[in-house]
């Protein structure tokens, strides 16, 4: 088997604003793996929040054996970004040799499109407010918070979208006694959850608070080993592929978290089709879907991911498994 690593950018059709800074295009790494005769293809988006760069991430690429399996990569490296895309790549390539599709090989039913978010990035209130407007067709719309003016910009995206469903993610910006002080607010502007309020780090504070609008676990929830933590503290698990370390981990990953009696939110990165594709099989059924990436980019993968009224589908086999 032969692995060869890339670097890709991806220009962004606007700039991108979290709590943590802003960005105009994604950097990611892709990954193919050839027998010979077939090849397969996977990405990943290196996370700073985890210590991941580009270059960390692919020597740890490079530090594969010249022979391994899907299996065995799973003690090779550790959840993260570099074991997603080889894992990812290694699926594709297993359903090329097989001629079959990934959920086929995983022993899933055909899936079907899931309802995706639409994130809205970080603004000023006005601007959230217009970026809602345009917006405000969508289902379902995700706001990036974790700010001190973050009311002023929750009621101006509800003002601009009356209808949508609204998710928040708080990027670890908050403590418990904000959430608590703002979740009567929360309820009154029909807030559906609120994703990671508090630092990783400090989630204790969790323990026992009163929960009205539900709480979802992202920065605190990785792979499998990291559940036990977060008992009595979150109702939902926010799974990514650039945290699990690819799609075994993952469907492992959620099963487990539904077995704990936690509600599943499939996220992504600001990644391509690519990288979203794998994802699209995780998210049958899953409470919330958002896996927008490839609506944030100005150009993506070819045979890109299709994107409707009844949400995002599952990829053709020209662009994965």
């Amino acid at each position: 088997m032969h692995l060869e690593i890339s670097r890709d950018v991806f220009p962004l059709a606007q700039a991108f604003t979290i709590s943590r800074g802003s960005r105009t295009e994604a950097k990611v790494l892709t990954v193919r793996v050839t027998d010979g005769a077939h090849s397969g293809w996977g990405e990943c988006m290196p996370y700073g929040r985890y210590d991941e760069t580009l270059d960390s991430v692919a020597a740890q690429i490079e530090s594969l054996p010249e022979q391994f399996d899907r299996i065995a990569l799973q003690n090779l490296l550790p959840a993260g970004a570099a074991r997603n895309a080889v894992d990812c790549a290694l699926w594709d390539l297993e359903c090329k040799q097989a001629g079959k599709r990934a959920w086929d090989l995983a022993g899933l039913p055909v899936p079907g499109p899931e309802i995706t978010a639409y994130t809205l990035s970080l603004d000023t209130p006005d601007a959230m407010k217009a970026q809602a407007a345009v917006n405000a067709h969508r289902p379902l719309l995700k706001i990036k918070l974790g700010t001190p003016d973050d009311m002023p910009r929750l009621e101006a995206v509800r003002a601009g979208a009356p209808d949508a469903k609204i998710v928040i993610d708080a990027n670890e910006g908050w403590t418990a006694e904000v959430y608590s002080d703002l979740a009567p607010h929360l309820v009154k502007l029909r807030v559906a959850l609120v994703e990671q309020p508090l630092p990783a780090g400090d989630d204790d504070a969790l323990l026992g608070l009163e929960r009205p609008v539900p709480i979802c676990a992202d920065e605190s929830a990785h792979d499998r080993a990291t559940l036990p933590a977060l008992k009595g503290k979150y109702d939902m698990v926010n799974i990514k592929l650039d945290k699990t370390g690819g799609l075994t981990e993952a469907l492992a990953m959620r099963e487990a978290a539904r077995a704990e009696g936690y509600a599943i939110f499939v996220g992504c990165m600001v990644a391509s089709s690519l990288a979203m594709a794998p994802a699209t099989l995780l998210a049958q059924g899953a409470a919330v879907t958002d896996l927008d990436g490839p609506l944030l980019l100005a150009e993506d993968r070819p045979y890109p991911l299709r994107f409707d009224e009844k949400g995002v589908h599952p990829p053709d086999a020209a662009l994965w498994g």
